[in-house]
């Protein structure tokens, strides 16, 4: 039983490196380029992240990581001159 349990687990993570990975490419700029793409690449980040919280691999939880830092906004230098 505990066995079927390990292989249904590393089977669950195969599958989530995958969707990862796919959501990842999706992220680039070039691909998500309206507001409402962007929405939906945001919820899919989110279930990934959901999906993910469970997992003990760390190619899932270094995705789940990369995809949580693709929803963060960019930094700006600003300079103030007085």
């Amino acid at each position: 039983m505990i066995e079927n349990i390990a292989r249904i687990e590393k089977a669950l993570d195969e599958l989530l490196v995958n969707l990862g990975q796919m959501v990842l490419r999706l992220s680039s700029p070039q691909l998500t380029r309206t507001r409402e793409e962007r929405e939906a690449l945001a919820r899919s980040i989110n279930q990934f992240s959901v999906c993910a919280m469970r997992s003990i691999d760390p190619r899932v939880l270094q995705l789940a990581q990369e995809l949580e830092d693709v929803l963060k906004p960019g930094l700006r230098l600003v300079a103030s001159s007085g």
